[in-house]
Parts: C-alpha cells; structure tokens; sequence
C-alpha cells in the first residue's frame, strides 16, 4: 500500500524500515538525534532503536569515518550522515582511499558495506564553503558507488538499496528535495542503484538532469510543449555506475542533448554525459549538446549575487532553443522578478 509522503518522511522511513530489519544497521552523524532530526529525516529513530543503534558524534569526520569503516569490517551495516557535503570532505582519504579499495584489494573476499549521506544544496547565504556540489568527486572513485535520488519513492528505495549493498555508497540528497511529496510504499522496498529513471517521454530532445535540477528540467518542459518542442527528462539518479544505456537511446531518439547539472560544468558530471552521447551517438546528434551548471567561480552568500548565480528552468529553456537553432528570448523571463534563489522555492516548508 502506498501513501503520500515527503522527501524527507520517506528517508526516515527508509531507515526505519532498514533498522527493523536488520540489527546490524546503525546511524551516526552531527544532528542525528537532534529534536529536528537531521533535516527532519531522523526524527525519533534515536527513541525507537535505542542511542547504541542511533547516534550523534563530535566533529572530527575523519576520525569517526575511520569508525565506521572499522564497525563495517566486523559486520555492522553502518550509516554515516553528513549535514554538509562540504563537512565529508574532512574524510576523503578514508572514504575514497580506504572504503573504496578494500573490496578490490582482497579479491571480494572483504565487504565493506557502508552508507556515506551527505546533504549538498543552497540555502539562506550558506555561501561558499557550506553550499558545494561536489558530487561529480565521488562519482570519479572506482570502488564507490553514488547515488541522487529525486523523488521520495526513490528516496526510500535508494536508501534501503544502499543500506543492503555489501560495497559502500554515497548517498548524496539535495536539501531543496526535502518538501517535496511523493507516493511511497508501506514497507520494504529497494530501487537498483544504477538505472536511470525515465520522468518524461518525448521526442525533440533529451535533457539530462541531476537531482534538483530534474524539477527544473520538468518544468522547462512544460514550458517547451507550449512552443511545440517535445523534451524528454532523464533522471540520472545513479553517478556511479552511470546508466550509459538510457543516455545513448534517449539521445539516438531525440537527436538532441541538454544537461542539467545542479554543479559546476568542469570535468563534472554534465561533461560525462556529453562524453557518453559522443561516445555512443554521435552520429545521431543534429547539434551540439548544450550544459546548464553553475557559473565558474565559488558560491555566493548574498541574494543578489545567488540570484545571477542559480540557473533555473528558463535557462534549460534556453539551452534548448540552441539545440534547435532559435533565436535567443529576452533575458528577463529568465528570473521572475523578487525571487531570492538562495532560499528555497514558495512551496518549500523546512526544516532548515
């Protein structure tokens, strides 16, 4: 049976899910059993399983990295969970220099099943050092799995996925997703990590979207069916593996491509679906593919500038129309005006 639930209600209860079922699952992290639960997404997990089941750390995310990796190695299925993208990077090396080799190192022999989360997305002037979408640095990692889910039924069957897989995964959601509401089953369920997820058919082009940004790419094609352009949304909801196969059949369909990257377009996850449909389809394009990312410099902190900064359904628009060969719009349908895109949408509720 499903009900509708929120982004953030399907990630707790994924966990809750998870952690009835097997004993050996466990969370940690800054916030975990604060009374607003980590974005909301933990909220009375702690009082439900027990504080040796549920847990809060100091900051030192390199040294409490390294715990869990030890817990994993002795049979434990643990979840580290990281307010900020920005705050795991203190733990590269155990992330990315012992997580992901181990399973490699000693022929499969070794399981190493661990869940690195991590919350990337803007929000109220978190500027440059809290605001990062690094997400394209794990996705470079051999050995590491990565995952953006967008919806809140992919939210719960990710997470679960992630939980039960024996190598670690990275399991990245944007903080603008959190308000979002969904269909949700009651109960166990996994989404396979890797496939795309098709959110829109259509004919004219593909556009390519990442987390946040495939509701931009949905609403940029609703946009684009009133000019008579039919767009076709993938949700690339897998990084690592990357689903090359939907990519290239999309692209040898529509002809076209357009990514959405909610990051910045150097050597980031929108020039590797470029790589992929040149690599497969390149006789199949009618143009040059076309990216929407982040301006080439840091976040910024003030409205003003994160208003100049964001790009947004009307900049996809826009990347299509040069798919096509249209003259460009005027710029001022690009950003309706009053909007302070360092805040969330009207339709966002928190929790911060």
């Amino acid at each position: 049976m499903s009900r509708e639930l929120t982004y953030a209600d399907a990630i707790r209860d994924g966990f809750a899910v998870a952690m009835e079922r097997d004993p050996r699952v466990l969370l940690m992290g800054l916030g975990v059993p604060d009374p607003k639960g980590f974005f909301g997404t933990t909220v009375g997990l702690q009082q439900q399983f027990g504080t040796e089941r549920v847990m809060d750390m100091p900051c030192a995310e390199n040294g409490m990295t390294g715990v869990v990796l030890g817990a994993a190695l002795n049979g434990l299925r643990p979840v580290i969970n990281h307010q900020r993208l920005d705050f795991a990077l203190l733990a590269m090396d155990p992330v990315c220099t012992q997580a992901a080799k181990w399973n490699y190192m000693f022929g499969g022999a070794t399981k190493m099943p661990v869940v690195f989360r991590m919350i990337l997305g803007r929000g109220w002037g978190q500027g440059p050092q809290h605001s990062q979408c690094l997400h394209s640095w794990f996705a470079h990692i051999p050995g590491l799995k990565v995952v953006m889910p967008t919806t809140p039924y992919d939210a719960k069957g990710l997470l679960i996925a992630s939980i039960e897989d024996d190598n670690p995964v990275v399991f990245i959601e944007h903080r603008w997703l959190h308000h979002i509401k969904g269909e949700v089953p009651e109960g166990h369920y996994t989404v396979p990590i890797g496939p795309a997820r098709l959110a829109r058919a259509g004919t004219d082009v593909t556009i390519v979207a990442f987390s946040y940004m495939v509701l931009e790419a949905l609403e940029a094609a609703q946009r684009l069916d009133s000019l008579g352009v039919s767009a076709e949304v993938i949700d690339a909801r897998g990084l690592r593996p990357l689903d090359r196969e939907a990519i290239a059949a999309s692209v040898q369909k529509t002809g076209r491509l357009v990514v959405a990257d909610t990051g910045w377009g150097t050597a980031g996850m929108s020039a590797e679906v470029i790589a992929v449909a040149s690599e497969t389809s390149f006789r199949s394009l009618k143009s040059a593919p076309r990216r929407v990312c982040f301006p080439e410099c840091p976040t910024p902190t003030g409205p003003s500038l994160a208003a100049e900064f964001y790009p947004r359904s009307g900049h996809i628009v826009a990347a299509v129309r040069e798919t096509l060969d249209w003259a460009p719009e005027p710029s001022d349908w690009l950003m309706p005006a009053g909007i302070e895109l360092d805040k969330p949408n009207p339709a966002f509720t928190g929790p911060f």
